[in-house]
């Protein structure tokens, strides 16, 4: 059962086709999974002052119902350090096709994982977990299973990426809190569940682990047509 909080965005969205990112981290923040602090802002002094309460460096998204993949547009800017940063950022985006604002949220770092659903016409809904970031299409280091995850599910998708050694201490680092991991494939499985009559696919990409948390960093929600 969906929270009316999640309804209400999912009916806002349908006029895209997909969920905006702003959108899609309140929905996974309703449904339990962590995300980082962020502000929606639709002018350039909101978004200058959010940053001076949340502390730079800070990551800039733009906005818009145009454009899905941000990255190939350049609206994304990471590492934003100032003031006058923020306000240029925030000028170019708003000349982008369809600006409806900045997604500015907090810099985090971490291991890069993704996370994802797509429904399959025969199978339903089927949950990804694999390596992450921009190599993600050129490794192809990913493990399929069914919807509704269990926890051995979970365990054995881990045990299954060659990139592994990444998230349990490669070369002296500390090793990624599994436990949240864990918990966040099993509570995104739950909400694919709840969701896949409506939705064609989700992606989390990056999802980021650390030695104390996984967050979701990045969030795109495709919706049935």
């Amino acid at each position: 059962m969906l929270r009316p909080e999640i309804e209400e965005i999912l009916n806002r969205s349908r006029t895209h086709g997909w969920v905006l990112e702003p959108e899609a981290k309140r929905l996974f923040s309703l449904a339990g999974l962590e995300v980082p602090r962020f502000r929606w802002a639709k002018d350039g002094e909101e978004a200058i002052r959010w940053a001076g309460e949340a502390g730079y460096p800070v990551v800039g998204k733009v906005v818009s119902p145009a454009i899905i993949h941000k990255s190939e547009k350049n609206g994304v800017v990471v590492d934003i350090r100032d003031d006058r940063e923020l306000r240029e950022t925030f000028d170019r985006f708003s000349r982008m096709e369809g600006f409806a604002g900045m997604l500015v949220e907090e810099m985090l770092s971490g291991v890069e994982l993704i996370v994802g659903a797509k429904v399959d016409y025969q199978f339903g809904p089927v949950i990804l977990l694999g390596m992450g970031g921009t190599g993600v299409e050129i490794y192809r280091d990913v493990a399929l299973r069914m919807a509704p995850l269990k926890k051995n599910d979970v365990e054995s998708m881990i045990q299954s990426l060659k990139g592994r050694p990444l998230l349990e201490g490669h070369r002296g680092k500390k090793p990624i809190h599994r436990q949240s991991l864990t918990g966040l494939l099993l509570k995104f499985s739950g909400l694919v569940m709840d969701l896949y009559p409506r939705i064609e696919s989700i992606d989390l990409n990056p999802v980021l682990c650390s030695e104390t948390r996984a967050i979701v960093a990045d969030a795109r929600i495709m919706l049935k047509k």
